[in-house]
């Protein structure tokens, strides 16, 4: 049997290595698997999103400042704003 050549990439993003669609359903589902004792309550949660969205720092789900996914920056309870609005 012929070994096969696997070369594991650290150079590649996430992004490249999956599809468009797949990519954000794999970040849908790591935001619902968050343990619930330190998931933000959904409430909380809305409200983050909607300060977010008026942001001039949010662009294509990520905030400019840092970086992350708004969306799941704000599911964890113990996170913050870089800016403090949240």
């Amino acid at each position: 049997m012929e070994k096969e050549n696997f070369r594991f990439c650290r150079k590649c993003l996430t992004r490249d290595m999956i599809s468009k669609d797949q990519y954000f359903k794999t970040l849908q589902e790591l935001i619902e698997n968050i343990p619930e004792e330190i998931k933000t309550p959904s409430d909380l949660y809305e409200k983050r999103l909607r300060i977010c969205t008026e942001c001039e720092r949010l662009t294509d789900g990520m905030c400019a400042a840092c970086g992350c996914y708004v969306e799941l920056r704000a599911a964890k309870e113990g996170n913050g704003c870089p800016y403090h609005l949240w």
